[in-house]
């Protein structure tokens, strides 16, 4: 017996999963239902068949303009009040069942307020089938001639098919029949349930294109609700138990076993190829529509009787019809399914009927009916709220997490938002004005459902099987019927028994009437045909022993190259297994390395964008260096002509002011020869009177007298007496400060402009420098900085700023200034004689320093003050004794 082998969902292959970068938007349609009546208030008009507008109604306020608020939105497609359900199934459900057929998934749900026309969209009427109904009949059309008989194809409860070979299939059917558990297929739909008989027309069927002839089908259904966020399976059987008692709401035993059980709720799990399922949940296999047809109504029959026997009301519910095909492709013979469990693929379509989404302000609900909205109200908003999420994470990049086990409904159908098949919408609308408010919030949550992408799903592999199997078995079936019947042997297809070749290949036995007793004919040809009847026999015993030999030893060899193939062939997949890990590494590293290359490309990106900024930043400020060289360039060549200008401005008014100087000292000179000379020719005639002596030889022309004549002693007079003749003496000058034994650092900078005066700042064995010199500094114990400024009057100043150079802690040299000598070139003015005798007073002697220092003072006093004057010691030798009285 071979063992049955395990099928798998087409989505996720484990561990080899194939990536589609592709996304498709998730496709949201609008269905406008008619009135109720003529009286009702309208509030939305179909624009076009992609957009609705909604009207405010007359009882909400208006706006500032005084006009009621309008407002469009747009949809996939939009389904007005004609649409018929054929025209919607085509539109929306019969993509899906296509993709159903080729092992994609699909998600079909409705959404709408209560009273919208969710349950007639997908459930229809008799005669106005709807999306589910029809959905099944366009599955069965296009796989009915493929299908696999019962049992082939066998959940294994989790979430996967096992397939069975021939055998045990037709055991398990053997034993389901004795069971009688396995619901027939009507013979005709005058036998069906009133309720769904001739939902849908023969002119309205639909079929697949492109389905696979060379595999076989089978078709799992199951039906599930979720109530007050319980998931509860409407097709189990609720047993009953006829000895244990049951225990009614208020813990009081029930004795009378006719009691129904309240079936227990089920929990939803993910299977190794991470794709969430309901544990435990009935899967029944049906095989046409009719049957499924049976088996929904039988669900939503027990549904609908919740009202007694589950305390719960349809409407508060979310049902979830699950739709399974199961799909293996045939052997290479072409007749039965091929015990490969790669091969075998499931596909599923879920067909969800939500509850309407109610204000409980309107409905008035108390009790388990107010629980029950609330319940319904929050599974709703955790839908709203994951798709927001997922719209923010697709449109923002950001990667925030879906809060799918918030609830059953998006929890079971988070695969599907992941990429595991298509999701459609249909938007159910009641027109209806009182509607208007939760109208426009079911309006926005579908706006922002088209705006969320789901990837598309990838196509599955193929068979490595020759096409056309089942075409050629089914051909050499009819022609072996065709040949045994032109033979006249069974014409059921059956081939004939190898007791019949025998007994056909023997001769026929002669008649064995004896009608005389003296007969001697009959007996011996009965013996003679006897005897070569039993030598055909013999030589057919012969050969077939001979032909049973070769036989045995063509299977032995047969077996022996049997195993060595089937060693050959796990070698090959050994090696194969190796390849494909080696091709599986490959494609991480390549996805690695092209991970690894975006990032890389992405940061170039970013180096040349900064590069370039870079750039751009350094020409600007090369641009602004160059700009600013040339204007410091021309302020340079400015400075140096205008120190041109200054230097040649100062040496003219030098020479000019020196020649200046020179004429007045001179003609100052010449005058006080001049009155000397008179005064010394007025004393001579005046002694000459006082004592009347009469020189002889006097001329009869005076003469001029020369100051080397007037050496001799005279007279003493009656003015004060001059100072005794004595050596002159120097005047004193101010001693610099740095005349000890200190050492001295002249600090002069280049930027000093010489001025070529006669008094000089000098200090004596002094380390000149132009710039502060830590070197310089640790040699000398004085500091001396020559500093010059313009003064107030324009003419230039030079400071002298002195101080003293001590070591600090960390071994260097600091200075700390002390003293500031000032001095500074005024024009010579030369004052006149009241002023310069005002100024010899008696505080004179106090400011002689100062005095003497001053050049402009000491050249006015020493060509103004008289002779014999007590200015000052350093002036008397330009002034001449008085003559003494004879």
């Amino acid at each position: 017996m071979i063992r049955p082998t395990k099928g798998k969902t087409p989505r996720r292959p484990v561990p080899k999963k194939q990536l589609n970068n592709q996304k498709d938007p998730v496709g949201v349609y609008c269905r406008v239902r008619p009135l109720g009546s003529e009286d009702e208030e309208c509030c939305v008009e179909v624009i076009s068949n992609t957009t609705i507008q909604l009207h405010a109604p007359d009882g909400l306020k208006a706006n500032r303009n005084g006009e009621f608020k309008e407002t469009q939105y747009t949809f996939k497609k939009v389904f007005g009040l004609k649409t018929t359900q054929k025209e919607l199934f085509d539109d929306v459900a019969k993509p899906l069942v296509e993709d159903l057929v080729h092992c994609k998934n699909g998600l079909l749900f409705t959404y709408g307020v209560t009273g919208s026309g969710k349950t007639y969209t997908m459930t229809g009427s008799p005669g106005q089938g709807g999306l589910l109904p029809r959905s099944l009949d366009m599955i069965f059309n296009s796989i009915g001639p493929f299908q696999a008989k019962r049992f082939v194809f066998k959940p294994d409860d989790k979430n996967g098919m096992e397939v069975q070979n021939q055998v045990d299939a037709l055991l398990e059917r053997q034993k389901r029949e004795s069971q009688q558990s396995v619901p027939k297929t009507p013979s005709s739909r005058q036998k069906l349930d009133p309720e769904f008989a001739d939902m849908i027309s023969p002119e309205d069927s639909s079929k697949a294109e492109g389905v696979d002839e060379d595999s076989s089908y089978s078709v799992f259904v199951s039906y599930i609700e979720i109530y007050n966020n319980y998931i509860y399976d409407l097709l189990e059987d609720a047993p009953f138990d006829p000895i244990k008692p049951k225990w009614n709401g208020t813990g009081t035993p029930l004795r009378h076993n006719t009691e129904f059980i309240p079936p227990q709720s089920k929990i939803l799990r993910e299977d190794q190829n991470h794709n969430m399922y309901v544990a435990g949940c009935t899967e029944v296999e049906v095989k046409s529509t009719e049957e499924a047809f049976e088996v929904f109504w039988r669900g939503q029959k027990k549904r609908r009787i919740a009202n007694t026997q589950l305390n719960r009301e349809s409407s508060r519910s979310h049902s979830v019809f699950i739709v399974k095909l199961a799909q293996a492709p045939l052997d290479a013979d072409g007749d039965n399914v091929l015990q490969d469990k790669n091969q075998v693929n499931v596909s599923q379509l879920c067909l969800v009927d939500l509850a309407g989404s109610e204000r409980t302000s309107r409905t008035r609900a108390e009790g388990n009916r107010l629980r029950e909205a609330g319940n319904i109200n929050q599974s709703l908003m955790t839908l709203r709220t994951c798709i927001e999420v997922l719209r923010e994470n697709q449109m923002c990049g950001t990667n925030k997490m879906v809060p799918y086990r918030d609830s059953k409904v998006t929890h079971l159908f988070k695969n599907y938002f992941d990429g595991e098949g298509k999701v459609r919408m249909v938007v159910c609308v009641n027109p209806n004005a009182d509607d208007y408010e939760e109208t426009m919030l079911v309006m926005r949550f579908a706006e922002m459902t088209q705006e969320v992408e789901v990837a598309r799903p990838v196509d599955r592999p193929i068979c490595g099987f020759a096409a056309g199997r089942r075409h050629r078995n089914q051909a050499f079936k009819e022609e072996l019927s065709r040949r045994l019947e032109e033979r006249g042997g069974p014409v059921d297809g059956e081939p004939p028994s190898a007791l019949g070749q025998l007994l056909q290949s023997l001769p026929q036995l002669p008649p064995c009437e004896i009608s005389d007793p003296a007969d001697d004919v009959t007996f011996p040809r009965v013996i003679e045909c006897l005897e070569k009847r039993l030598k055909i026999r013999q030589m057919l015993t012969g050969e077939y022993n001979k032909a049973a030999n070769m036989l045995k030893s063509m299977l032995q060899d047969l077996d022996g190259k049997l195993i060595s193939k089937e060693n050959f062939i796990h070698d090959q997949q050994g090696k194969l297994g190796e390849k494909d890990k080696m091709i599986h590494n490959q494609k991480n590293e390549i996805d690695r390395l092209e991970k690894k290359s975006k990032m890389l490309e992405y940061k170039i990106d970013i180096l040349q964008k900064t590069t370039n900024i870079y750039e751009e930043d350094k020409r600007v400020l090369q641009h602004e260096l160059e700009t600013r060289e040339q204007r410091l360039q021309r302020e340079l060549s400015e400075k140096k002509r205008m120190e041109a200008r200054m230097q040649g401005f100062v040496t003219d008014e030098k020479l000019r002011w020196q020649k200046e100087c020179e004429r007045r000292v001179n003609a100052k000179e010449l005058e006080m020869q001049n009155k000397l000379w008179v005064k010394d020719e007025k004393l001579k005639q005046l002694k000459a009177i006082v004592t009347e002596n009469k020189t002889e030889n006097r001329p009869d022309k005076p003469q001029r007298p020369s100051r080397e004549k007037d050496r001799a002693p005279a007279k003493r007079s009656a003015s004060p007496s001059p100072i005794p003749t004595a050596a002159p003496v120097r005047p004193m000058h101010r001693r610099s400060h740095s005349a000890g034994a200190e050492r001295w650092v002249d600090h002069k900078p280049l930027t000093n402009v010489e001025l070529d005066t006669v008094m000089q700042p000098n200090v004596p064995n002094a380390i000149k420098v132009t710039a502060p010199s830590e070197k310089a500094l640790s040699k000398c114990d004085k500091y001396m900085l020559t500093h010059q400024e313009v003064a107030s009057d324009g003419e230039i100043q030079t400071k002298l700023i002195k101080g003293e150079v001590f070591k600090t802690r960390g071994g260097g040299q600091a200075v700390q200034f002390t003293d500031i000598e000032t001095l500074k070139q005024e024009t010579p003015v030369a004052p006149s004689r009241k002023r310069r005798s005002s100024e010899n007073g008696p505080n004179q002697e106090q400011n002689k320093d100062g005095d003497w220092t001053d050049v402009e003072t000491r050249c006015s006093v020493a060509v103004e003050m008289r002779a014999g004057s007590k200015v000052g010691p350093g002036y008397q030798h330009h002034g001449y004794p008085k003559r003494r009285k004879p």
